[in-house]
């Protein structure tokens, strides 16, 4: 975490101060592992309309952040259903990537996404859904499963 250049969002106060342990699951990639990641973005051409490619995705869903709105964003990622120790690739450029579990995106999304500055791209290895956090404080959710959003919400899921 020492050489990313983004870990300011999760270890100083004014922004977020997360555990040690929640910490340890953030897993930075070096300047390789993020080109890396933009290049396989760029390669498979997810972003070559917005929000998504033409017919990569056949479900789509939009949520707009707004101030006071974090509860509902929370939620409406929760409700992706996807497995909370799924692991997912972060892609913010060909600079800033990191590895994490799909729990640490519900729990921290407003720190790992700044509206505004920030087009970061969510995705796993199967590159069957993709998570696209758009500057202009939009998040839009593409997949090929056959989604349904999960209807119920526990408040207290997210226990270590």
């Amino acid at each position: 975490m020492t050489e990313f250049t983004l870990k300011w969002r999760f270890t100083e106060e004014e922004y977020d101060l997360l555990s040690e342990q929640h910490i340890a699951e953030l897993k930075p990639l070096d300047k390789t592992g993020a080109e890396f990641l933009a290049d396989y973005i760029s390669n498979c051409r997810i972003h070559s309309q917005m929000p998504f490619k033409n017919d990569l995705f056949r479900n789509l869903d939009k949520a707009k952040i707004l101030e006071g709105n974090e509860k509902e964003i929370t939620k409406w990622l929760y409700q992706r259903a996807i497995p909370f120790d799924k692991e997912v690739y972060l892609s913010w450029d060909g600079r800033n990537g990191m590895i994490t579990k799909w729990k640490f995106v519900v729990k921290y999304w407003d720190s790992i996404f700044y509206g505004g500055s920030d087009d970061l791209t969510v995705f796993d290895q199967s590159l069957e859904w993709a998570l696209l956090f758009f500057h202009e404080n939009e998040i839009y959710f593409g997949t090929n499963k056959e989604y349904e959003s999960k209807a119920e919400y526990d408040e207290n899921w997210f226990t270590l």
